[in-house]
């Protein structure tokens, strides 16, 4: 599509609606090449009334574009997300019907990184308060004793994206930099001038100052709670006293009750807060802190920032509709079709081998390998290659990582990835099987698995135990003795927790030695209940893992 050098179609143009608002040249890029009617905070009923004259739309948090939307929608092609989440898109169905989406991740990293340095030094310097006293006609500035950056020790808690440009940035300052993210290889600590801390609380025993910049997951919902600040008299405190604590990432990932109790016994000096588990945030407790710093989730409120995702977005939808693939696209319907129907079995096999690993172990990764053997060999290994790195990366990145960007992500955070077609007879009983050596620290573990006649993905080969493991949503990987009273209570605890074995399997290599158990079960295990399971005798190790394929 687009128009010759006299402006004339030469094909229909295509027609965008823009319904939330982007700067005036983002606006301008798109008439370049279609037809734009603008309609900032266009109601659902509305939408849903005209989406069906638009080959694209451009939203931010509204509105919602939902599968009746998409359905009607019967031109549409693409959808751009002016920001980074994808909340207010139902991608599933986008995908279902052939809709690309598209969104603007990284356009506001280094104002998020600015923001998150600007706060860690208002609450250094008490800086709001100063300003307020002096503003209600007081001064007393002896009040407002502060500390300097240089010579502290600054822990950051993910060193991905925003926390790298944060490490670079606070190095200058003549900081000691430590961080800790177990997904990241010591190249790229080494990169941006960090020490690597092996666990959180290593991190938080050194530091004088933390901030976080993790993805909000499962695993770093409350992350940062009362282990570290250690808010129960008889115990050891972790945290040093006067620690100051900064969140620019997502809220919920510092409990915000085990902070504000640590604000209270005065283990916490400062926190300075832009996010909150729930906003608006009026009425939090933490607000009443004088020494807290809270600014209302405006990291990426900078003029700058909201350029870049206007612009970037209307690149994005503009080479969409041109028919070109865009690392941020969310999800791959083209990809989807007819044509390659017969891998979407291998590609739900490849993304429940690669979700596999970091469930089991917290070793960042140097190199994957993937050998494809039998008749999967002849077909497209690419995308399935894609699929399993998509896998590998969602139990760190969330809803951050999708196909298109997996390979970048992977690649950006040091692993090395390679794949091997063997396309000869497979032994075992084997039509096809993918299998996927992935290396760290000297160490390798490997997983196969196969896709079998009903197209339904199964696990055969789990480090170096030998299965036939169906994925399931819950699921129990325990290391123990192969010895006898262990799988019986095991099973026996588990019942009466409520908690129902739909299937188990045991693999082991010599008898008396090390085996592995797998279990499915119907809902998941409570902590109480695994602490149980894991003081039985012989049981080595209980890992929770879900394999959603």
């Amino acid at each position: 599509m687009g128009t010759d050098k006299a402006g004339t179609a030469n094909k229909t143009r295509p027609k965008i609606l823009v319904g939330d608002k982007i700067v005036d040249e983002a606006l301008e890029m798109l008439r370049r090449e279609a037809d734009v009617d603008i309609n900032f905070g266009i109601s659902q009923n509305d939408l849903l009334q005209v989406i069906d004259q638009y080959d694209a739309l451009v939203v931010r948090s509204v509105p919602l574009v939902t599968e009746e939307i998409l359905a009607r929608g019967t031109k549409l092609k693409v959808v751009g997300r002016a920001g980074n989440g994808v909340d207010n898109i139902d991608v599933e169905a986008a995908t279902r019907h052939g809709v690309v989406v598209v969104n603007t991740p990284d356009s506001n990293s280094i104002s998020a990184c600015e923001q998150t340095i600007a706060l860690m030094l208002a609450g250094a310097r008490n800086l709001p308060q100063a300003n307020a006293t002096l503003k209600g006609g007081g001064w007393g500035r002896n009040r407002f004793m502060g500390n300097e950056l240089y010579g502290k020790t600054v822990g950051i808690v993910g060193l991905g994206r925003i926390g790298a440009l944060v490490a670079a940035r606070l190095k200058a300052f003549g900081m000691r930099v430590i961080a800790y993210d177990p997904y990241i290889t010591a190249d790229r600590f080494k990169r941006f001038g960090a020490e690597r801390m092996e666990t959180l609380n290593d991190l938080v025993r050194q530091a004088d100052f933390i901030t976080v910049h993790t993805p909000k997951t499962e695993e770093t919902i409350g992350m940062i709670g009362d282990e570290q600040f250690r808010i129960s008299a008889e115990q050891f405190q972790i945290a040093k006293k006067g620690l100051r604590v900064v969140n620019c990432a997502r809220g919920g990932i510092i409990d915000e009750k085990a902070l504000a109790e640590a604000l209270r016994q005065g283990i916490v000096a400062s926190a300075s807060l832009d996010v909150f588990s729930k906003e608006p945030s009026t009425g939090n407790p933490l607000l009443e802190f004088e020494n807290v710093v809270v600014t209302p989730h405006i990291g990426a409120t900078t003029y700058e920032a909201q350029q870049r995702v206007g612009t970037d977005v209307a690149t994005f939808v503009l080479a969409a509709l041109r028919g070109e693939i865009v690392p941020n696209t969310v999800n791959l319907p083209r990809l989807m079709g007819e044509e390659i129907g017969g891998l979407r079995p291998y590609f739900a096999l490849a993304e429940c081998l690669g979700r596999l690993y970091y469930q089991m172990e917290k070793t960042p990764i140097e190199r994957v390998e993937l050998t494809y053997s039998g008749e999967i060999a002849n077909k497209e290994t690419g995308i399935i290659t894609l699929a399993f790195l998509k896998g590998l990366l969602a139990p760190v990145l969330g809803n951050n990582v999708n196909l298109v960007n997996a390979s970048w992500l992977a690649e950006n955070r040091g692993i090395k990835i390679f794949e091997k077609q063997e396309a000869e007879e497979i032994g075992k009983g084997y039509v096809n099987l993918i299998t996927a050596c992935i290396a760290q620290d000297g160490q390798q573990i490997s997983f196969a698995g196969t896709v079998a006649w009903d197209n339904s993905p199964h696990i055969v080969r789990i480090s170096r135990y030998r299965m036939d493991v169906v994925p399931a949503p819950h699921m129990l990987f325990v290391d123990h003795i192969d010895q006898p009273g262990v799988i019986g209570p095991f099973a026996s605890v588990l019942g009466k927790a409520g908690v129902n074995i739909a299937m188990m399997q045991v693999g082991r290599l010599t008898r008396g030695d090390k085996a592995l158990m797998v279990m499915s079960v119907d809902s998941p295990a409570d902590e109480a209940t695994l602490e149980q399971l894991r003081r039985i005798d012989g049981i080595l190790s209980v890992k929770v893992v879900s394999l959603s394929c």
